[in-house]
């Protein structure tokens, strides 16, 4: 059966937190998902927990979040949902049955490489290594998302990558729990910081042969559970020492 909703709930709600201490939000805007299983355990995508409509991150609680469905309504909660969240949200939980968790940010260093004209991560630094053959891009800004056209496109886009970098707006990285999702949104975001910070001189990046980028991001994968589960497990243990409200 997996996480309770309520641990589900703990988990999204330590994610907002931790985005907005780490600076990877935008105002009260941007947005974080998770789908949440029937009662034979199997998560489809047509229930999922969201952030509150015009909600500060560092601000939300496990019983703040809003659970609604595929057509938007609200099944628990007194809050709304943003009409770009869940156009994007919906769209990608129900086309991509390997997101379980959506997490989207305009993150700086992330959304600095979509600015950039048929911009890449390269694959030139140990923390871009993890995202070897994870990572989609859509080079065609659509517009903010305001119907399920534009839902259906991005989660196209996405397909069965990790994460999508969406050109002149910002990420969207997925996992198959908060915690896999929001480890990976932290080294994104590490990994543009440093390309930025590296090009910014106006050097060459260095590069790094295909068969060690093969083999690092090989490397990376083995370990990656235990890395998500060590990283999401410390921040909650800061959270209940410093903000334990966010259980509420």
């Amino acid at each position: 059966m997996g996480d309770s909703l309520q641990q589900q709930r703990i988990d999204l709600a330590c994610a907002l937190r931790w985005a907005a201490r780490l600076g990877l939000h935008e105002g009260v805007c941007n947005h974080f998902s998770l789908a949440v299983a029937d009662e034979d355990g199997i998560a489809r995508g047509d229930r999922f927990l969201i952030n509150p409509y015009g909600w500060h991150w560092s601000g939300i609680t496990a019983s703040s979040l809003v659970l609604c469905d595929a057509a938007g309504n609200v099944l628990e909660g007194d809050n709304t949902v943003e009409p770009t969240a869940f156009f994007i949200h919906s769209r990608i939980h129900l086309k991509a049955p390997h997101a379980t968790c959506v997490l989207h940010t305009h993150m700086p260093y992330a959304t600095a490489l979509t600015l950039r004209r048929e911009g890449r991560l390269e694959m030139c630094e140990q923390n871009a290594l993890i995202f070897y053959g994870r990572l989609a891009y859509d080079d065609d800004y659509g517009g903010l998302a305001l119907d399920g056209s534009e839902g259906d496109r991005i989660a196209a886009k996405l397909g069965n990558a990790s994460a999508l970098m969406l050109a002149s707006h910002g990420v969207i990285v997925t996992g198959r729990n908060v915690a896999e999702a929001f480890t990976d949104l932290y080294y994104l975001e590490r990994a543009a910081q440093a390309q930025v910070l590296a090009a910014s001189g106006g050097h060459a990046l260095r590069t790094i042969p295909e068969d060690v980028q093969r083999r690092t991001a090989q490397q990376h994968m083995q370990e990656y559970d235990g890395l998500a589960q060590r990283l999401f497990g410390a921040y909650r243990r800061i959270l209940d020492r410093e903000e334990p409200d966010y259980r509420a």
